[in-house]
């Protein structure tokens, strides 16, 4: 059987629990795939991140990174 291989792309990934839903990673996005939810934390749409890395040089409380994810 021929073995499937795992794709892998760069994804932003927010800490929710201390996200504080200031919005500057939502300006920063290029993209725009990134939208506060409730005025709580931050959600990536993983449809639209291509792991720039801008959100998480734009969040002031270091809440973001930018790592590998299987898709």
């Amino acid at each position: 059987m021929p073995q499937t291989r795992l794709r892998r792309a760069r994804q932003a990934i927010v800490d929710q629990d201390l996200c504080v839903a200031c919005g500057c990673c939502m300006k920063a996005c290029p993209r725009a795939a990134i939208q506060v939810q409730k005025g709580v934390y931050a959600v990536v749409d993983a449809a639209l991140c291509v792991g720039c890395g801008l959100c998480a040089k734009a969040c002031p409380a270091s809440v973001i990174s930018v790592g590998e994810v299987a898709i």
